[in-house]
């Protein structure tokens, strides 16, 4: 194996605090050098436009495609991702060879103790139709703003006034090292986007070295309760258009997922629970899709690629 290992990243702030810990990581598991692995920042296309929300320019991709193209061209061996920005669909030429253990999964409401507590008609800034859809379930007054950006963006712009409030990943915050900043919000109220607190790991597929190299840090729990909900996520034809929330959790072999779907605004949502042995919760992620699906109105049946 040629060194120094190549690992290929977006440049954010947080994306390099991710490539960081996947470093600490492989070097703990296999005792490499400190110049053992190269941190290489790749600007993606969603880095580039931040004046549209993602789903309007291209989806999840945008956070992607640059990195893809740099692992098969081989100018990167391996490569970091947020889980959450990671398609449902994947190029066959690429596996996730490894998840670190998942971090918090909260929400973290930023300029308010609460939902609750928001002003009357408050401005809330987000990007996401997930977020928003809940938002406007909880709270119809709410007007929402777009938000998009890195965490430190999103903060300034917070700061000058542009709303009242924002909501952001509190696993992002905390490895941005800002543990103490917002409102944790319980997944019973708020639940979050599927795959939300996950480091994934990829590299090329047919690349039998660098798998056995990231199987040492691939953190199993993780990586079922993450598979589950992206299993969710493909039955339910999900795209960023699609506002839907899910989160599985793990009791030694017993797997429960709680998923909800809701229109744009929130007037409609439809939430459920399922419980099941780990090695069936694939399939029964499937089955509580088509439950969701089969409940819901033709208009957000429409959101998804049945």
């Amino acid at each position: 194996m040629n060194l120094p290992l190549r690992l290929g990243t977006r440049g954010s702030p947080l994306a390099l605090a991710q490539a960081r810990l996947v470093v600490e990581a492989l070097r703990a598991a296999h005792g490499l050098g400190e110049d053992a692995i190269a941190i290489i920042p790749i600007r993606t296309t969603g880095d580039a436009i931040q004046d549209r929300p993602l789903a309007e320019i291209g989806g999840k991709a945008l956070w992607t495609k640059e990195l893809d193209r740099a692992l098969i061209d081989g100018a990167i061996d391996f490569a970091v991702h947020s889980m959450k920005d990671v398609e449902t669909l994947r190029p066959g030429e690429l596996v996730i060879a490894a998840m670190l253990p998942r971090a918090d999964v909260h929400e973290r409401l930023i300029g308010a103790e609460s939902i609750e507590a928001l002003p009357q008609d408050a401005r809330v800034g987000t990007s996401s139709p997930r977020r928003a859809a809940q938002l406007r379930a909880m709270r119809p007054d709410l007007r929402i703003v777009s938000f998009r950006g890195n965490v430190a963006t999103r903060i300034a712009r917070l700061d000058k006034g542009e709303a009242e409030a924002t909501l952001l990943a509190a696993a992002g915050l905390d490895r941005l090292g800002e543990r103490d900043l917002g409102a944790p919000i319980s997944p019973a109220q708020m639940l979050p986007a599927p795959q939300q607190g996950a480091i994934g790991i990829e590299t090329l597929a047919d690349s039998a070295e660098m798998r056995a190299l990231l199987a040492a840090i691939d953190h199993a729990p993780t990586r079922l309760c993450v598979e589950t909900e992206r299993a969710l996520l493909l039955a339910l034809g999900a795209d960023c258009h699609s506002p839907v929330a899910a989160l599985a959790t793990l009791d030694g072999e017993i797997l429960t997922l709680d998923a909800e779907i809701l229109n744009e605004d929130g007037s409609e949502t439809h939430r459920r629970r399922i419980s099941a042995p780990s090695e069936t919760a694939a399939d029964e992620a499937a089955i509580l899709a088509r439950a969701l699906l089969d409940s819901a109105s033709p208009g957000l049946r429409a959101l998804f690629r049945e």
